[in-house]
């Protein structure tokens, strides 16, 4: 959420940032609510002092006070309401270092690791392999759990261990709190985040409970300090979490929804950082965070590029994103047929914009309060990095290779039929 002073000091500044990102907001109902709001707040005030001055033989003007008051403050509560709803749909001011564009054509390629396979024989994509070494079974995933649900079996289900294992502890042992988060969460995380109230959609909603499954540990984690006043000696917190994810995918049909890469549930490990209102210090952090999943990537050796997301892809709450985009060498590329790159990790710097929302604030050495700034990053999700993993290290008698990393976990070099 955006501060009401800044957005009245700097209106054509967040109105371009809001075209940019592709959202309309209507700036004169919230600018005519704010008014409303400040001359309502502005006469209670007058009433309560002229009540503090009155006398004990002043009780007919006591009660007149008394009735305006309620008056004014049932107004006020409904126009609070209304101008609450109204600032939550503001997105937040995109960095001047992020592309102006309308939507995934507009990212821009920042740099790029790896060699991309080149095989001697013709490639499997993973649900061929998945088949052919008993790996995922789809059929009876969406019998018993309908559209993009599956069983990961035999190595699959351990190797998605052994992944997020590998990833979780690599991160606690840079000093990050290892935590597994809830993935039921009420829905002021959810607004706490800024998925609502634009990702409604997207959530799943249990009404008996009036619960959410969340899409990201992002969501609870960064909840986690909600309506709290932290030290500015204490900061940054980081985090890394564990959390089974749970999304809708509203309209992503017939993108890219072939079987393991845009599911309905999945297991992730992310990255979240409180940290202190110092935007400098939040882009350093947000590059800590890029580092730490490239790392990740190059310990797997799988080829990947990073991408820095324009305006019209990085999504309301973002002052600047970048996609990490692993290569996988089954998936459909409009190029050359087969080949290319898909996101596999997300890594946003949000400035003060959540914890506004979410009444997470600081106290500075100095005394000062302060609203503290948020960062999240995804370190792992599976099965999509299975994907790149089992196109990626195929040989040619149709067995997969293990990453080096990931072979104690298993106990095994090689995934084939025979095994």
């Amino acid at each position: 959420m955006l501060d009401i002073k800044f957005i009245r000091d700097n209106l054509e500044i967040c109105k371009t940032a809001a075209k940019n990102k592709n959202r309309d907001v209507d700036w004169d109902a919230i600018l005519m609510l704010d008014d409303k709001r400040r001359e309502l707040i502005g006469a209670s005030e007058k009433l309560r002092e002229e009540r503090n001055k009155l006398t004990r033989d002043d009780q007919t003007r006591g009660k007149s006070i008394k009735q305006e008051l309620k008056a004014i403050e049932d107004e006020l509560r409904s126009v609070e309401e209304k101008f609450g709803l109204l600032m939550l749909t503001v997105p937040n001011i995109p960095d001047k270092s992020v592309p102006v564009g309308k939507d995934a054509s507009g990212n821009v390629e920042v740099k790029k690791w790896g060699k991309v396979p080149k095989f001697a024989f013709e490639a499997k994509d993973h649900i061929e392999l998945s088949k052919s070494l008993d790996l995922i079974d789809f059929e009876r995933g969406a019998k018993v759990g309908g559209s993009r649900a599956y069983f990961l079996k035999n190595e699959a289900a351990q190797l998605e261990f052994a992944v997020l294992f590998y990833t979780f502890n690599k991160l606690v042992k840079k000093g990050y709190t290892p935590m597994i988060a809830p993935s039921l969460v009420r829905d002021f995380t959810l607004f706490g985040s800024g998925q609502f109230p634009w990702g409604r959609d997207d959530v799943y909603r249990l009404e008996r409970d009036d619960v959410y499954l969340a899409g990201t540990a992002e969501v609870p984690v960064t909840a986690y300090f909600a309506d709290e006043v932290l030290e500015e000696s204490d900061l940054p917190k980081k985090f890394v979490a564990f959390s089974p994810c749970f999304r809708r995918e509203a309209g992503s049909y017939g993108k890219d929804t072939r079987v393991v890469y845009r599911l309905h549930q999945f297991n992730k490990v992310e990255q979240v950082i409180i940290s202190t209102n110092d935007m400098n210090n939040s882009f350093t952090l947000h590059e800590e965070l890029l580092a730490n999943a490239e790392e990740i990537l190059q310990d797997l050796v799988l080829p990947y590029r990073v991408m820095l997301m324009c305006t019209g892809d990085m999504g309301e709450p973002q002052v600047k994103k970048y996609d990490i985009e692993t290569w996988m060498s089954g998936r459909p590329s409009a190029s050359s047929g087969r080949g290319s790159y898909g996101e596999t990790m997300s890594n946003s710097v949000m400035g003060d914009f959540q914890a506004r929302r979410l009444k997470i604030r600081y106290k500075t050495r100095s005394g000062t309060m302060m609203f503290a700034h948020t960062l999240n990053n995804t370190a792992i999700a599976s099965p999509r990095i299975l994907i790149a993993i089992l196109e990626n290290y195929q040989q040619k008698d149709g067995s997969v290779r293990i990453p080096k990393v990931l072979q104690s976990y298993i106990g095994k070099e090689v995934i084939s039929r025979s095994a």
